[in-house]
């Protein structure tokens, strides 16, 4: 997903929704090209992998990776041992890609709409972006999708999941981070291998981000720290609803049937607004932190907005489910199955009301 190395909600929103190998079972939406792409590029991370314990046990292993890798092998025995997580190899084996991202994601919309153009795969289901793993790839595609009259964005992706389809492994990238992200990235793709709903996208990542919360709480706990600084989470949310306001007021704008020239202008508008509003948001609250000023300046569309809000919608009502069955994992795992049965309409109202209760 998204591209630019802005920390925690940039980096979430960068996180791949569904993995990518979902698309190597052939569908008929998109050409035999595509999935050889797909296919080649999974090939080669996964020849790219080392077991970490071999990488710990080697004695002229640099001490500053060192520290990384057996830091990460604490998180992953963690998700285990006491968040009821899947105990298997992934995040146990390590890969240095040497590039700055694994994959690069495309996302579109038409000039007018918030609508994602979605691709289905028979294993992930329908999903609002492509994947590729070369840099170029990806932007010859959104080049081509521009000339039709599309929104597109491309962005880098430093980490995704399989479902444990295989073993994923830690990436060089993502020892670069600080420890809390490190943990938390493990413990979120972790949870989509142990429950994965195909096609809502919105459930799952919710699903995954509530764990990776509750499980990094823990997880510092569990190490004498204390609870983490929750301004930069505030940040975070108010960055998003800044986002999310800009989304409502565009939709309305599109449902508006004015001409094309006149709803062209007010569409710029409106970024406009939303940097104005950032700006003045960063200066009269965060004390000028710059923490998301390379995205506001960056150039804006609709398919650069897309990821707002998917991964936080629902955490509220998966804690409110924590709590009712009184922190016992797997009792919330097994709960977690039961709303995702429900049908669409139902499930959502279920979680309304996890959310009202909570």
């Amino acid at each position: 997903m998204p591209t630019l190395l802005l920390v925690d909600l940039l980096d979430r929103i960068r996180r791949p929704w569904v993995p990518l190998l979902g698309a190597l079972a052939l569908s008929g939406c998109s050409s035999l090209e595509y999935y050889g792409h797909l296919a080649r590029g999974q090939f080669s991370l996964l020849q790219a992998r080392e077991p970490v314990q071999r990488l710990l046990d080697e004695p002229g292993l640099a001490p500053g990776l060192r520290q990384r890798l057996a830091l990460s092998q604490q998180a992953r025995s963690f998700a285990s041992d006491h968040l009821g997580l899947p105990d298997n190899d992934s995040y146990r084996v390590y890969a240095d890609l040497d590039r700055p991202y694994v994959v690069w994601n495309l996302f579109a919309t038409p000039e007018f709409s918030l609508q994602p153009i979605t691709h289905c795969f028979p294993i992930a289901g329908c999903v609002a972006y492509r994947g590729y793993y070369q840099q170029g790839r990806a932007r010859g595609a959104a080049a081509l999708l521009r000339e039709e009259g599309l929104d597109t964005w491309v962005g880098g992706v430093e980490a995704y999941s399989t479902l444990g389809w295989f073993d994923d492994p830690l990436l060089g990238t993502m020892l670069r981070w600080d420890d809390d992200r490190l943990a938390a990235l493990i413990f979120h793709e972790l949870a989509h291998q142990r429950f994965y709903l195909p096609g809502d996208t919105a459930f799952n990542e919710s699903y995954a981000s509530f764990v990776e919360r509750e499980g990094l709480r823990q997880w510092r706990l569990s190490r004498g720290l204390p609870p983490a600084d929750d301004a930069d989470t505030h940040r975070r949310e108010a960055f998003t609803r800044l986002v999310l306001d800009t989304r409502e007021r565009l939709e309305r704008l599109y449902a508006s049937g004015l001409s094309p020239e006149r709803m062209r202008e007010a569409k710029a508008a409106e970024f406009e607004r939303l940097r104005r509003d950032y700006r003045a948001l960063r200066d009269r609250e965060w004390g000028g932190r710059k923490r998301f000023d390379t995205w506001v300046d960056g150039p804006m569309n609709n398919a650069k907005l897309l990821p707002f809000g998917l991964y936080d919608q629902w955490v509220p009502a998966f804690a409110a489910l924590h709590r009712a069955v009184s922190g016992d994992w797997r009792a919330f795992y097994r709960r977690v199955e039961e709303l995702s049965a429900l049908p669409a309409k139902e499930r959502i109202r279920a979680l309304e009301s996890l959310m009202a209760n909570g």
